[in-house]
């Protein structure tokens, strides 16, 4: 069936070509876009708030001074993956970076429930990929791909990188691990990596522009090819039960969904999308000209009757994300794990100190 030939209510509401503008409160694109930069505005105060304090131990109080965000744990995912160890052999929270496990833990839900969402919605280092990505764009008018004989092995590297981190997170037992996270390197390990930015080399500011330039050529290039994050994340995707599902009978083969992709995945020529690259962003249900053709759902969009069989709307993907990460930081604080349990004159002696601790 052609498109000129599709009734009216076989079209998706919008625009002469069928997608919602971005900025359309029915679109989920217009939902990630806001979920999106509420993370980086979350994560601006973050990195600010948790500078000032750092600097207030650094200079002995006579700094200004704000309180420790909790929420800098989500930076300390090896601490995270260590304490998740920890708790599952001893089957009590760590005395120590606790927060940073059940954020983890969060993620890792997340993407069990909602394929690689976490990458695509929350994660403050995708949005900014994403946006180096669209400034590109702007600029050379169109992204470029590399060859299947170095796009494959080269999206190998995140997985290599994932098992170095796992090795590292995971080899010592409950006993080591706590043993580790309450030395002074384990207390101040959110500090150091504060340093690792604020006097960062010249061999790693080297690599990090090296980076930004290749993103404006190549879509999201440290999340497809180095984010052991997103690796992780994507294997356990793997067992989501929503899926990106195309209905083959409405399908017109415009191609427009695996030309909007970001991932590169070829959707239209795919019933089920099960890939590990797939972050549930739903552009291609976005870019889909025919209603109930393509969703984001737990089975594949009905026929003509239109039955969508538990698709999620960008309204629903946005509440859910962000449920989940804040009913992880609502269980943090009901357990009193949120806050550090370091005593104040314990930072002012390691602080002043980190750049000798562990050396």
């Amino acid at each position: 069936m052609s498109d000129k030939k599709r009734t009216r209510w076989q079209r998706r509401p919008g625009t002469t070509g069928g997608k919602l503008p971005w900025h359309d409160w029915r679109n989920a694109t217009s939902w990630r876009k806001a979920t999106q930069f509420l993370m980086l505005a979350i994560n601006g105060y973050i990195g600010v708030t948790f500078y000032y304090w750092v600097r207030y131990y650094e200079t002995g109080g006579a700094s200004l001074y704000l309180p420790r965000p909790g929420g800098i744990e989500g930076w300390l995912p090896i601490a995270g993956l260590m304490n998740l160890r920890y708790t599952l052999e001893t089957g009590f929270l760590p005395p120590i970076h606790a927060a940073a496990m059940l954020l983890l833990v969060a993620f890792m839900l997340t993407s069990l429930l909602l394929k690689k969402s976490f990458c695509s919605w929350l994660c403050p280092v995708g949005t900014l990929s994403e946006l180096i990505a669209n400034l590109g764009k702007r600029l050379f008018g169109r992204h470029f791909s590399l060859p299947r004989f170095l796009d494959i092995p080269l999206r190998g590297l995140k997985y290599l990188l994932l098992v170095f981190f796992l090795s590292i997170s995971l080899s010592m037992p409950a006993q080591g691990i706590q043993y580790f996270l309450m030395s002074a390197y384990g207390i101040i390990i959110d500090v150091k990596m504060l340093d690792f930015f604020r006097h960062i080399g010249t061999i790693t500011l080297l690599s990090v522009a090296l980076l930004v330039v290749l993103s404006l050529f190549i879509r999201h290039a440290w999340c497809r090819y180095l984010c052991p994050y997103g690796a992780l994340l994507g294997l356990l995707s793997l067992l989501s039960p929503f899926k990106i599902r195309r209905n083959a009978r409405r399908c017109i083969d415009c191609g427009k969904c695996a030309k909007n992709c970001p991932s590169r995945i070829p959707v239209d020529k795919l019933i089920q999308v099960r890939t590990v690259e797939c972050t549930g962003c739903m552009t291609c249900v976005e870019s889909c000209p025919v209603a109930q053709t393509l969703s984001f759902s737990l089975r594949t969009p009905g026929g003509e009757t239109g039955k969508r069989h538990g698709a999620l709307s960008g309204v629903t993907m946005a509440l859910l994300v962000l449920g989940v990460m804040f009913a992880s930081v609502a269980f943090a604080m009901l357990a009193g794990v949120w806050e550090s349990p370091v005593p104040e004159h314990l930072y002012f002696r390691l602080i002043p100190q980190a750049g000798a601790i562990g050396h």
